[in-house]
């Protein structure tokens, strides 16, 4: 089984992680079975939350008794120093625990810093020092926040989108963290749901040069942990059709496309942007019929009422623009129907 360490925190995890984002859509019987059956087989990083509804808590059910023998970092949303101890003694609370292993500030617009006006880094500071968190992360799908927090020598990991539809730029940011010695941990592996080779995107992530990345496995569906467990036993290999697929991935999702990230929700036109901005892709990468219900035709026709506020561009992290990605896809959309 491959193991990864985080950088300078020497904290040591194996190359599947698991992203318990998706655990807060089944039940909460459904998710501990799915935990523990994910440390019972190796797994022992759990990534969260405070913002992913029930997740804490799912954690901190399946964990009491074993928490010791597993890594957990979570996430706080907060924009100052109060809002950040409410989290950390929420999230220490759901998850049964009096201390979290990596406390990450949750994709901010900016890098926190010792003595800016948030306080939220001098807040982290002082919960490492009474040993609430062992170690200050930050998460950022923002090339800038990204490097900054890099640069800044303040953070031991950094939590960023990377798959092997990772852009020139993106590949810099694993390779910076790694000269810096600090913990990269890779989300979106496969990308938003456009990757559908579990076994390709772990190939990719397995390659010598991404041996200091971390990924963490979105799992919502025991046939989806089943996949990754498996690629413990017998590592799917970066070559042939699988190396085949990926280069014709690469080849389809060059460019601009949404990532269905959806840090440009809530639309005030009441748009499913972080859909309805790729569903070119998705018709293309997944079965239609599913796409093409009156359900989703409603949804992609309030397209239609869009504002043009411009506030999806100023909250996205990639740059995009949004509104005309939105008309793009409506219009091929409507040649489905």
């Amino acid at each position: 089984m491959d193991k990864v360490i985080l950088g300078k925190t020497g904290i040591e995890v194996n190359k599947n992680g698991f992203g318990a984002l998706p655990i807060q859509r089944i039940t909460k019987k459904d998710a501990v079975y799915l935990l523990q059956k994910a440390f019972y087989n190796g797994i022992n990083y759990f990534d969260t939350a405070r913002g992913y509804s029930d997740s804490e808590e799912k954690i901190g059910a399946a964990f009491e008794y074993t928490r010791d023998k597993i890594i957990i970092s979570t996430k706080t949303q907060a924009q100052t120093a109060e809002g950040f101890w409410k989290d950390l003694e929420e999230s220490l609370s759901k998850m049964k625990t009096d201390y979290i292993d990596i406390y990450q500030f949750h994709n901010p617009a900016f890098c926190p810093k010792p003595g800016d006006e948030s306080g939220l880094y001098d807040a982290a500071l002082e919960a490492k020092r009474q040993g609430k968190i062992r170690h200050i992360g930050i998460t950022n799908h923002r090339i800038s926040v990204a490097r900054e927090a890099i640069e800044s020598g303040l953070y031991e990991t950094l939590q960023f989108p990377f798959s092997y539809l990772a852009a020139a730029a993106d590949l810099e940011i694993v390779e910076q963290c790694k000269e810096a010695g600090m913990g990269f941990i890779a989300m979106k592996g496969l990308a938003g749901g456009l990757i559908h080779n579990s076994a390709a995107a772990y190939a990719y992530m397995a390659q010598p040069q991404f041996a200091h990345t971390a990924p963490i496995w979105g799992i919502q569906r025991e046939s989806e942990l089943d996949e990754f467990l498996s690629y413990q036993t017998c590592p799917p290999q970066f070559e042939g059709e699988l190396l085949a697929e990926i280069e014709a991935d690469k080849k389809q999702l060059s460019g601009d496309f949404c990532r269905g990230c959806g840090y440009c929700m809530p639309c005030p036109a009441g748009i499913e942007i972080n859909n309805c901005a790729r569903m070119s892709l998705m018709l293309r990468r997944a079965p239609q019929d599913g796409w093409l219900s009156e359900e989703w035709q409603d949804k992609m026709k309030k397209i239609e009422g869009c504002l043009h506020c411009g506030q999806c561009m100023k909250k996205c992290p990639y740059g995009l623009n949004t509104p005309e990605l939105l008309v793009k896809n409506y219009e091929d959309y409507k040649t489905f129907l």
